[in-house]
């Protein structure tokens, strides 16, 4: 079995109870969704695993993995970190997560990585740049939404693009720092842009896979349309994802990114002096 194509979409809500901004991200009629960030104060991996205590349970989580499975050994300690703070340092969880991880990833991306043959098709509509680093040193990835077809689109293939993605963006992360930052721009967002399966299938192999790399997610020109996908989504994310999730207004945008990220690193289409660079060829 091909667990990239078969990628599970049935993420249980994680529980808990919901900020009152969140809620009115979901409940428009209590007030203006949009103006409500979501994003926390998370934002330093590995932050929680720095202790003593904790780098022993570290270690003991390297014996049950490298136990239970041989290839575990060539697991770097930073890998032990994330997976182990994304379970909220339960040794048992992380060591269980991280397993579930290696089993995914020997059958989605057995060579080590995605190649663009695989992924042609998304890559021709040109929907995703990367280039230039944060104010905390995390390397942007700027997504156009009005660029995907959700009708078009073979969601093997947008699977496959969605670890590519990450993969690219992993690549440029520079000593010191784990994490990547993303625009999402929703300008020009249309029905056939709106894709619940394939966005809840990219929000699944973040989760599941890639814990404790969002940095923040930043989206910009968000149209009214997109709440009615938002609602649809909103179950699908864990509590750590959304508390890196920040919706921006038109009217103080280019104020609100600048907080974020250096004038000299933003992309020329919010202000700045980058030119955008298409993924495959940053």
């Amino acid at each position: 079995m091909n667990l990239l194509n078969n990628t599970v979409c049935s993420s249980e809500f994680a529980g808990g109870e919901i900020r009152r901004a969140s809620f009115a991200l979901i409940s428009p009629s209590l007030a203006d969704w949009r103006s409500y960030p979501l994003a926390g104060t998370m934002d330093s991996a590995g932050e929680d695993c720095g202790s003593d205590e904790a780098e022993k349970k570290v270690a003991q989580m390297r014996e049950i993995v490298e136990r239970r499975d041989s290839d575990a050994k060539d697991v770097e300690d930073s890998t032990l970190r994330r997976f182990l703070k994304a379970r909220d340092l339960d040794v048992k969880k992380a060591a269980d997560f991280l397993l579930k991880h290696l089993a995914w990833r020997r059958e989605a991306v057995p060579t080590g990585f995605i190649p663009e043959s695989e992924v042609q098709n998304e890559l021709a509509k040109k929907k995703l740049f990367c280039q230039g680093f944060d104010k905390k040193g995390r390397p942007i990835g700027v997504a156009f939404g009005c660029k995907h077809n959700a009708w078009g689109r073979d969601l093997n293939e947008f699977k496959r693009f969605v670890v590519y993605i990450i993969e690219k963006l992993c690549s440029r992360i520079q000593r010191g720092q784990e994490k990547f930052t993303v625009i999402v721009d929703l300008e020009g967002l249309g029905f056939s842009n709106c894709d619940i399966k394939g966005f809840i299938a990219a929000l699944d192999i973040l989760q599941n896979n890639y814990p404790e790399r969002l940095g923040k997610l930043l989206i910009v020109h968000t149209p009214y349309l997109f709440m009615k996908l938002w609602k649809i989504i909103y179950p699908f994310i864990d509590n750590t994802t959304k508390s890196k999730i920040v919706f921006i207004e038109n009217k103080n945008m280019m104020e609100k990114l600048l907080e974020d990220i250096d004038e000299s690193q933003l992309p020329e289409n919010y202000g700045g002096r980058l030119k955008l660079v298409p993924i495959e060829d940053s």
